[in-house]
């Protein structure tokens, strides 16, 4: 029954990562077609930014407060040396890395996201050298590479912008996964995570904002200068409606970091990136030539060695661990974990299922 027991847990575990990924899926696609919407009517993307943030944190301060009083139980609140030394070199990195893709975003150039984060996850010791891990990432920026190849005209001002931001990306998403998965700080909830990273994210874009768009939002009749109430009012319900498609985002990424890895993260995005291209190319009529499906097939096989590692490595470290009492519920700790850090959660499905197995 142990043997059956695991089997389950490791079953339940890719169905958990899988639904996971799907959720990052919905949402990330969601806000790419709506940023693509907006974009077309409001020109200011630096603004935009900053009220998704302003709408995140407001979203996780109630759903903090909201949680708080069903648990009653207080949530974390970093002290403010602990916000400075942890938070904020994670808050910093991720406005930075939001301003410098807002203007041009090349996908080959964001191939190499990947390979700054695994450089920076052995740099931490997030993760282990290993020649397979090496030739996982190598063959998915590699393929990545050759399948956009000549699909878009070189700008030297846009290859540079968009890999600072693949550099500072790889930054942002390393201590992300340090600040989820220090057991120590309590931000195993996305949601005290977003709380804490959004203010300094905000005042990080803020001198950006007000050097690049501020004198223009200012003059524009879209917001300041309105002289149609029904316009004001349609633009800010936009503005709000992509504030909450960005807090989705953002839940469904930290929540996937925390239970996986920020390389399975960027991994999960290069494969949706790969099938909306093949998708546009389809729609739109573009010839795919063979060094294109060349690079296809390698970044494939890259995906598909990092799912079977993840599978081999999941099964390997499954083994009977002391019980929990009956009172614990890995399903509803996953979205509304507690604030102790004593607490170990990340092994409590595979607990559940062993005491299922041994009833």
């Amino acid at each position: 029954m142990g043997r059956w027991a695991l089997d389950v847990a490791f079953v339940w575990k890719a169905v958990l990562t899988l639904g996971l990924v799907l959720l990052y899926y919905c949402f990330s696609i969601g806000i790419t077609f709506y940023n693509k919407w907006l974009t077309k009517s409001f020109h200011f993307p630096l603004f935009m930014t900053m009220l998704h943030l302003a709408v995140i944190f407001l979203f996780s301060a109630l759903s903090r407060a909201l949680v708080q009083c069903s648990s009653h139980r207080a949530r974390v609140v970093l002290s403010w040396t602990d916000y400075l030394r942890r938070v904020a070199p994670t808050a910093l990195g991720s406005a930075g890395a939001s301003w410098v893709i807002c203007p041009c975003r090349y996908t080959m150039t964001k191939s190499s996201a990947v390979l700054f984060i695994l450089i920076f996850s052995l740099i931490f010791k997030l993760e282990e050298l290993r020649a397979a891990l090496v030739l996982v990432v190598l063959l998915i920026a590699g393929g990545l590479f050759m399948f956009t190849y000549k699909s878009t005209q070189f700008n030297v001002e846009g290859f540079a912008l968009v890999l600072g931001a693949s550099f500072i990306g790889g930054i942002r998403w390393t201590l992300t996964q340090m600040l989820l998965q220090k057991a120590e700080l309590g931000l195993q909830n996305p949601i005290d995570t977003m709380f804490h990273l959004q203010p300094l994210m905000f005042l990080g874009l803020f001198p950006l904002f007000a050097i690049f768009e501020g004198l223009h939002l200012s003059t524009s009749e879209k917001i300041f200068r309105f002289q149609d109430t029904g316009l004001l009012l349609r633009v800010l319900g936009s503005l709000f409606l992509g504030g909450i498609l960005a807090f989705g985002l953002g839940f469904s990424e930290f929540l996937l970091v925390s239970r996986t890895s920020s390389l399975t993260l960027s991994i999960a995005g290069i494969f949706k990136e790969v099938c909306t291209l093949l998708l546009a190319a389809h729609l739109l009529g573009d010839q795919i030539s063979l060094l294109n499906w060349l690079g296809f097939a390698l970044c494939l096989s890259g995906i598909s060695l990092h799912v079977a590692l993840k599978a081999l490595r999941s099964r390997g470290d499954g083994g009977p661990k002391p019980l929990k009492g009956p009172g614990s519920h890995p399903d509803l700790e996953l979205l509304l974990r507690g604030s102790r850090p004593e607490e170990d959660d990340n092994d409590e499905e595979e607990e559940y299922f062993v005491a299922q197995g041994q009833q």
